[in-house]
C-alpha cells in the first residue's frame, strides 16, 4: 500500500458496476491520488465482491439483517473502516441509509453517486429503477448523475460533481439507468474520488 495515496474504502450491496468503474480508473490512472484498499458489502452474495477479488483487493462482509440493531451493524462497520486506517468512503451502490452517527464521525469523507441531477428525483425512497421511473413519468428530457459528499440527510450532502444525460423517446426505466451509469455515473464517480482525494493528499503536506 502506497503511503503517498488516499486509503480508499467502497461500500456496495449489488453487482458493483460503479466499484468497477472505479478499479478499472485506478488501473488506467484517471484515480491516481486515491487506492481502494478494502470493499465492504452488507450482502455475502454480492457480486461485487467478486469483482474486488478478481482486482486483488481486500474484501468483509458485515452483514446487516444478521443485526438486531441498526445502531450496533453501523459501530461495527465504523471499526472495520477505522481498523483499515480508510482516509476516504466511497458509496457505490450501497444500500443502506446511514445515521448521522454514522456520518458524523467520517465528516466530509464520504462521497456517493446518485443517479439523478440533484435535487431532482432524490432523497428516501429515491433509488435504483425507481429514480428513473419518476424521471420518466414527469417527462424530463434531461436527467444525469449527481456526486455528493454524504450527512444525515439522504442526498443531502454539498454536491462534487454532475453530469447531464439527455432522456430518449422510448426509454425505459431500465434502459435510462443504463445511460446514465454509462454516460454520466462511471465518469464522474472516478473523476470525484481522484478530485477529493487529491485535495485530501495536498491538506496533508
Amino acid at each position: 500500500m502506497n503511503n503517498k495515496k488516499i486509503k480508499i474504502t467502497v461500500l456496495v450491496s449489488g453487482g458493483g458496476t460503479n466499484l468497477q468503474a472505479l478499479l478499472d480508473a485506478q488501473k488506467s490512472g484517471v484515480l491516481k491520488s486515491g487506492e481502494i484498499s478494502l470493499v465492504v458489502s452488507d450482502k455475502p452474495d454480492a457480486y461485487a465482491l467478486t469483482r474486488a477479488e478478481n482486482a486483488g483487493v481486500k474484501t468483509a462482509v458485515i452483514e446487516k439483517k444478521s443485526y438486531r440493531d441498526k445502531s450496533d451493524f453501523e459501530k461495527d462497520l465504523i471499526k472495520l473502516i477505522d481498523d483499515n486506517s480508510t482516509d476516504l468512503i466511497i458509496l457505490a451502490g450501497f444500500m443502506v441509509i446511514l445515521s448521522e452517527n454514522f456520518t458524523s464521525h467520517f465528516r466530509n469523507r464520504i462521497i456517493n453517486v446518485h443517479p439523478s441531477l440533484i435535487p431532482s428525483f432524490c432523497g428516501e425512497g429515491f433509488y435504483g429503477l425507481r429514480v428513473h421511473k419518476a424521471a420518466l413519468e414527469k417527462g424530463v428530457k434531461v436527467t444525469g448523475a449527481t456526486v455528493h459528499f454524504v450527512n444525515e440527510i439522504p442526498d443531502g450532502g454539498e454536491i462534487i460533481m454532475q453530469k447531464a444525460v439527455n432522456v430518449e423517446p422510448g426509454d425505459t426505466p431500465e434502459i435510462l439507468q443504463r445511460r446514465v451509469m454509462e454516460q454520466a455515473e462511471w465518469i464522474i464517480l472516478p473523476a470525484s474520488a481522484e478530485e477529493v482525494s487529491k485535495k485530501m493528499l495536498a491538506e496533508r503536506q
